[in-house]
C-alpha cells in the first residue's frame, strides 16, 4: 500500500450527516467503505474494471471471474451466471493466479467451463475489501479479503470425502494467455511456483508471477494435470497446459483458509510480501483492516446531504478513483524492469525507515486524465501523484522514455501523446515537488521531439513513424492520412495536433518556472498549433492531408479517421489551454455559447453517451454524437461556458450529466463503457464537488473551475505534509442547480474559478443555491478563467 501519513484522520466511524431527501436518509456514523458498492457496471465489467478484495492501488486484487478470455467483456460479469475461477491480478494487460475450490471428483483438468460453479446474487455480498459468495454446485461459501501483495482466502466447505483447491495454469486470463507454470509442493501446508503470462499486441513482452500459497491445514494429497489430463505428480508440475490441486476431506461446516502472496521479481519475494504483510490467521482482523484503510482514504472527501443512493455513488466513483493502477514491486522495492533487451530486476531507493521511498505503478494511459486524475489526486491524495511521478521517473532511468502505460515492466505505448506531461507538469506547479524536477523536464522534453512519445502511435513498438511529430514540427499539423500504412493504432492527426498542442503549452509553462526562456517560447508557439486545423468555412475543427487539403466529404460526426476514439465534433472543443483562442476562431462569446448549447441538446437525447456499455459503443450508428460522456475526449466541455460568459450554463450542463451518466448504482450501468482505471470515477467526483480544471492546472498558476456541486457540505481533507490549510469546505445554501451569489472566507467571490493556492490555504467557498439562472454571477468578461491567450 502506498505510504500514507501519519495525519490521515481515524474515520473508520465517520460520520456523514443527514437532511431531508426524496428517499430513506443516510444511517449515522455511516462509514465512507460501507457506502462503497462494487457491483455498479459490473454486468458490462472488462478485465480491469471490477474489484472487491483489494486495498488502495493494490498488487492484489482478487475477485470472482466469470469470463475469461478477453480485454473487454471478461473477468466479473454479474449477468453471468457461473464463476470459473478467483483470479488475484485484473490489471492493465496483467492477469494471473486463477484459483478455485471445489468438491467431489475433481473436474479442473477439464478446463473452467467444466469446473465451474454457478452462484446466486442473493448470497453474494462485496465490499470495499471483501467479497463472499456461495459457490452452489460445491456448497463452498468463499470468503475472499487482501493485504496489498496478498490474497486471503477463507472456504466454508460441507462434508465431502473430496475437497480440493485447484490452481489452473491452463487458461487464458483476460487478454493474455498464460504461457507455461510451474507449481512446486513446499510441504503439506505450502505451494509455490509461477506462471509466465504471454504477450499480447499491447504489452509486447511477456512477464512472470510468482506466488506462494499457504494453508491454515495440512493437506493430504497433492496432484496435477498436463494438456488436459490428469498426471502422476510427486513434489511439482511445470510446464505448459499445466495445473495442480491439492485435496482433503472435510467436515460439514469446516472452515479451510489459503493464503496467496504473490510477486514479478521471485518467489523468494512473494514469501517476503506474505511474511510481512501477513504473518497471521485472523481473516476477521484483515478484513476489518482493509476497511479501514478505504476509510482512511475516502474520508479524506467528507460529504453531507444528498440521497443515501447519491453519497453511495459518490463513494463508489471515488473508490474506483483509488484502484485501478496498481502498485507492482514488492515491500522492499524490489520491481521488474523489462525496459530492455533482457529481464532486469531493479531496486527503489529506500529511505531512512528502509522502505521504499515510493512505489513502481502499472498503469492504463494518462490520455484524459488531465481532466480527472491530475486534478483529484493532485488536489487529495499529492503523495499518490509524487509516487507515480517517481515511477516514472524511474522507468525514464531503465528505457530511456517517460511512459504514457507501463505495464509488466513492458512500455505499451498506448494511446498517443505525450500523456504524462500535464500529469507531472500540474503536479511541480501545485507544489508537489518531492521528485528530480531537472530529470522530468530532461524526459518530458524528450517526449516532445522525434524520439519520444509524440514519435509513437498507439501500440507502435518498433518504430517511431505514427505519431507524426516530424510534420506537426514543420507544417503545424499531423496530417491524416499520414502514410499510406498505419505504423500503430490511434494513428490520427487531427486529434494528435490538438493533443500536441495542448502538451506543449503544459511543458512550456513548466520552462518558463524554470527560466528555460527558449524553450517556453519554442513550445508556447507550437501551443497556437490547433489554429491549423480550424476550418472557418466549415466552423469546426477539421482533418488535413499532407497537401494542406482539406478532407472530403465533410461529415463532422464520423469516428475515427482522423480523431482518436472520437469525430471532429466532439474534438472542436479540445483546446483546453485556450478556450479564448478558440472563442474568437469561433466569433466570440455568443456564437461559441449558441454552437456548445446546441451540441449539448442534441446530446441530451441520448443522454450525453454513445450507448450506455462497450458492446453499444463500438457500434457506428451509436458514435455519431456530439457530447460522450462514456470516453475521454468531451470530459472538459460543460465547463467550457465559464469562460464564455455563461457560467449558469456550466451548472445547468454537469447537473444534467451527472443525472443521465453518473448516477444510480445499478449492476447494469453506470459509466457508459470506457471507466479507464479511475478517469471515469474521478471525473464523476469532480461534477459532484463542483470543482474542475480544464487545463489540468497546467497554467503557471493552477486554478480551479467552479460549478454546482451536488452536496450541501463537501469537505476536503488536506494533506498538510503538502497543503497548510486544514480543510476546504464547499458550503451550499438553499436548493436549485444554478449558484445566486458566493463567498470564500466571507468576503463576496464574483467569478466561476479559485486559484489552487488558495484553495489549498484552506477556507470555506459558500454557494447560495437557486432553482432559476442568476446570469449575472460570474459572467462579466474579467470574470472568465484565465486562457493562454489572454495570459501574454
Amino acid at each position: 500500500m502506498l505510504h500514507k501519513k501519519a495525519y490521515v484522520l481515524a474515520l473508520a466511524g465517520l460520520l456523514v450527516a443527514s437532511s431531508s431527501f426524496r428517499e430513506k436518509s443516510v444511517p449515522a456514523k455511516t462509514a465512507p467503505a460501507d457506502l462503497v458498492e462494487p457491483l455498479v457496471d459490473s454486468a458490462n465489467s472488462r478485465w480491469f474494471f471490477f474489484s472487491s478484495a483489494t486495498r488502495p492501488f493494490g498488487m492484489v486484487n482478487l475477485s470472482p471471474d466469470m469470463a475469461l478470455n478477453g480485454a473487454w467483456n471478461s473477468g466479473y460479469r454479474y449477468n453471468e451466471d457461473s464463476i470459473k475461477c478467483f483470479s488475484h491480478v485484473h490489471a492493465w494487460q496483467m492477469s494471473g493466479i486463477p484459483v478455485l475450490p471445489t468438491t467431489g471428483t475433481f473436474k479442473g483438468h477439464l478446463g473452467p467451463d467444466a469446473y465451474g460453479s454457478r452462484y446466486s446474487h442473493k448470497t453474494e455480498l462485496a465490499k470495499a475489501g471483501y467479497h463472499k459468495v456461495v459457490l452452489d454446485d460445491y456448497q463452498i461459501t468463499a470468503e475472499l479479503t487482501a493485504t496489498t501483495r496478498v490474497g486471503f482466502h477463507k472456504y466454508t466447505y460441507p462434508q465431502a470425502e473430496q475437497s480440493h483447491i485447484l490452481f489452473d495454469f491452463a487458461t487464458i486470463l483476460g487478454n493474455s494467455e498464460q504461457q507455461s507454470g510451474s507449481i512446486h509442493k513446499v510441504s503439506t501446508t505450502e505451494l509455490e511456483g509461477y506462471t509466465v503470462m504471454a504477450p499480447t499486441s499491447r504489452r509486447p513482452k511477456p512477464f512472470t508471477i510468482y506466488f506462494v500459497a499457504v494453508f491454515d491445514k495440512p493437506f493430504e494429497k497433492f496432484s496435477g494435470w498436463k494438456d488436459g489430463k490428469l498426471v502422476t505428480v510427486e513434489d511439482k508440475i511445470e510446464g505448459e497446459k499445466t495445473g495442480a490441486y491439492v485435496s482433503f476431506p472435510t467436515k460439514k461446516g469446516e472452515v479451510r483458509q489459503m493464503k496467496v502472496a504473490i510477486s514479478y521479481v521471485s518467489t523468494e519475494q512473494a514469501r517476503l510480501n506474505l511474511t510481512t504483510e501477513l504473518p497471521h490467521w485472523n481473516f476477521d482482523k484483515t478484513r476489518t483492516e482493509a476497511r479501514a484503510d478505504w476509510n482512511d482514504w475516502l474520508g479524506r472527501m467528507e460529504i453531507e446531504g444528498g440521497t443515501l443512493t447519491e453519497q453511495r455513488r459518490f463513494y463508489t466513483d471515488l473508490w474506483h478513483a483509488l484502484q485501478g493502477r496498481r502498485i507492482v514491486n514488492d515491500v522492499n522495492g524490489k520491481y521488474l524492469d523489462m525496459t530492455g533487451p533482457e529481464r532486469r530486476i531493479g531496486q527503489i531507493p529506500l529511505g531512512a525507515d528502509g522502505k521504499p521511498k515510493f512505489n513502481h505503478h502499472n498503469s492504463d494511459s494518462f490520455w484524459g486524465a488531465q481532466w480527472s486524475l491530475n486534478t483529484l489526486w493532485h488536489l487529495v491524495y499529492p503523495e499518490v501523484s509524487e509516487s507515480f511521478v517517481n515511477s516514472m521517473l524511474m522507468m525514464y532511468d531503465d528505457g530511456g522514455l517517460i511512459p504514457r502505460g507501463p505495464s509488466g515492466g513492458n512500455y505499451t505505448y498506448v494511446m498517443t501523446g505525450a500523456s504524462s506531461t500535464p500529469f507531472i507538469v500540474s503536479a511541480w506547479l501545485k507544489g508537489i515537488r518531492g521528485f528530480d524536477i531537472n530529470k522530468a523536464y530532461e524526459g518530458l522534453r524528450k517526449n516532445h521531439f522525434p524520439g519520444g512519445m509524440m514519435s509513437k502511435a498507439g501500440y507502435e513498438h518498433n518504430t517511431f513513424k505514427g505519431g507524426g511529430i516530424e510534420a506537426y514540427m514543420e507544417r503545424g499539423y499531423v496530417p491524416h492520412p499520414l502514410y499510406k500504412r498505419r505504423y500503430g493504432g490511434h494513428q490520427d492527426g487531427s486529434a494528435q495536433t490538438l493533443e500536441y498542442a495542448y502538451q506543449d503549452f503544459a511543458l512550456g509553462q513548466l520552462a518558463h518556472q524554470l527560466g528555460k526562456k527558449d524553450d517556453y517560447a519554442l513550445f508556447t508557439k507550437r501551443a497556437e498549433n490547433y489554429k491549423n486545423i480550424w476550418n472557418p468555412e466549415l466552423g469546426w475543427m477539421w482533418v488535413r492531408d499532407t497537401t494542406g487539403k482539406w478532407a472530403e466529404p465533410v461529415d463532422i460526426l464520423r469516428y475515427d479517421n482522423g480523431w482518436e476514439e472520437g469525430n471532429a465534433a466532439q474534438y472542436t472543443w479540445f483546446v483546453p489551454h485556450d478556450v479564448q483562442g478558440l472563442i474568437k476562431l469561433m466569433g466570440g462569446n455568443e456564437a461559441f455559447v449558441t454552437k456548445l448549447n446546441g451540441s449539448f441538446e442534441k446530446a441530451e437525447n441520448h443522454d450525453f453517451v454513445s450507448g450506455k456499455s462497450h458492446d453499444k459503443e463500438t457500434l457506428e450508428e451509436y458514435r455519431r454524437v456530439y457530447i460522450n460522456y462514456g470516453n475521454q475526449p468531451s470530459m472538459q466541455t460543460p465547463w467550457l461556458f465559464n469562460y464564455a460568459g455563461a457560467p449558469w450554463l456550466t451548472q445547468h450542463w454537469t447537473r444534467q450529466i451527472i443525472e443521465k451518466v453518473y448516477s444510480g448504482i445499478s449492476p447494469q450501468e453506470g459509466y457508459s463503457g470506457d471507466e479507464d482505471q479511475g478517469l471515469m470515477g474521478s471525473l464523476a467526483v469532480l461534477l459532484k464537488t463542483g470543482l474542475f480544471s480544464t487545463n489540468g492546472g497546467t497554467s503557471e498558476k493552477p486554478f480551479y473551475e467552479i460549478t454546482s456541486p451536488l452536496f450541501s457540505k463537501i469537505t476536503i481533507h488536506l494533506n498538510p505534509d503538502y497543503y497548510p490549510g486544514g480543510t476546504f469546505t464547499i458550503d451550499t445554501k438553499g436548493k436549485g442547480t444554478y449558484i445566486q451569489e458566493a463567498t470564500l472566507n466571507g468576503s463576496p467571490f464574483t467569478r466561476p474559478w479559485v486559484l489552487h493556492e488558495t484553495l489549498v490555504k484552506g477556507g470555506t467557498l459558500t454557494l447560495k443555491m437557486g432553482a432559476n439562472p442568476n446570469k449575472n454571477w460570474g459572467s462579466r468578461p474579467e470574470d472568465a478563467p484565465p486562457s493562454m491567450s489572454n495570459l501574454r
